[in-house]
């Protein structure tokens, strides 16, 4: 989720048929952006179950942030990249910029958020899971996950802080004489580039490491919970066998989430890495990357906004089910069987601590 940085225009220009295949691609990753995360933020407003479930107020303010991305930042990107000048003025670039880096970096935020949220819920047990995240610790994080960014891009970029030193190289960058083409140069010198990079994520990426490796360790003792209580039987006694099903599918529930936001991160490393490795070697080696590997870089961030939506249709079983009561206007068929009534509420909370699933006077809900 991510800081944004320009730092060289594609001033070398695309052929025509290169501007029309960059086209194509770009308003299907738009439109892609803008419904799947509408879809997101309709189905867990609309699903009472969705809106139990703590972790899904930082999915839908993720989803809000990568909605803005898709329509403040993208499209204008997307005219510049196309017809290879920046037309809005100075100051709307500068606008454009900080709004890029401010909602970039509030999506990456979300997700370390989101990594934290999960490890105390996973691994940590139920009281301490409820004690830590409160109402009031839940609005705190989301509101830094939007406050913070404003630190490292309306602040610093409205007041010159990123262009100190190399003023000269960018006045020559925005301008193209050969064309008569002007451009919105974004360059950021080596103190703002190491700061902002380690601010928007270095550190996030840090902890969503160490918080999923926490996770992966704990499904993989669950899993092997499950080899337990399989090999064991089903007991004679009715009234036991319940609670000892019940275990074992809020095991599985439990590792099978967090197996999906650990393909959620993997996405989002892949997507975001090679901008954000760039974005600090650049000014180390003397603004030389060329312009066109950092459109690509880009762009390969700007498709990690569209891409989670579409991570949680295919991953979980919740969304998916209420995305295809939205899509095919409430069908019937697609509605939570009343017996599972209470079985939705169970294994959202599983992953509110999973340490005391095995016991035998805590396995309800």
């Amino acid at each position: 989720m991510e800081e944004l940085d320009v730092n060289v225009s594609s001033s070398e220009g695309f052929g025509v048929a290169e501007k029309i295949v960059l086209l194509t691609f770009i308003s299907a990753v738009i439109l892609m952006a803008i419904l799947g995360n509408l879809l997101v933020m309709v189905a867990v407003c609309r699903d009472r179950q969705l809106r139990k479930i703590k972790t899904n107020y930082f999915i839908v303010s993720l989803a809000f942030a990568d909605l803005l991305v898709s329509v403040l930042v993208m499209p204008f990107g997307a005219i510049e990249l196309v017809q290879d000048n920046w037309i809005y003025g100075e100051m709307f670039c500068l606008v454009r910029t900080s709004l890029d880096v401010l909602l970039t970096t509030a999506s990456i935020l979300h997700l370390c958020c989101i990594s934290l949220d999960r490890y105390y819920a996973i691994c940590c047990q139920p009281l301490v899971y409820r004690n830590k995240m409160t109402p009031l610790r839940i609005a705190v994080m989301l509101g830094g996950c939007w406050v913070i960014p404003t630190f490292i891009s309306f602040l610093p970029i409205m007041q010159g802080w990123n262009s100190i030193g190399i003023i000269d190289l960018i006045q020559q960058r925005q301008f193209n004489k050969a064309s008569n083409s002007t451009y919105c140069i974004f360059m950021v010198n080596k103190p703002y580039a190491i700061t902002c990079s380690v601010v928007a994520f270095y550190i996030p990426f840090l902890l969503m490491v160490l918080a999923y490796y926490r996770i992966y360790v704990t499904a993989r003792e669950h899993a092997r919970q499950i080899r337990v209580l399989q090999r064991a039987g089903a007991p004679t006694d009715g009234r036991q066998h319940h609670p000892d099903q019940h275990s074992t599918h809020r095991m599985k529930t439990e590792t099978k989430a967090a197996k999906t936001l650990c393909i959620i991160m993997g996405c989002f490393c892949l997507c975001w890495a090679p901008f954000f490795i760039t974005n600090i070697v650049d000014p180390f080696i003397n603004y030389t990357v060329p312009g066109k590997l950092w459109t690509a870089f880009l762009w390969l961030g700007y498709i990690n906004s569209g891409l989670n939506p579409f991570l949680y249709a295919f991953l979980n079983k919740s969304f998916r089910r209420a995305f295809l009561i939205i899509l095919c206007c409430g069908d019937e068929r697609y509605r939570r069987p009343s017996i599972l009534g209470q079985t939705v509420p169970c294994s959202t909370t599983t992953i509110n601590g999973s340490t005391h699933v095995l016991r035998a006077n805590s396995w309800n809900c």
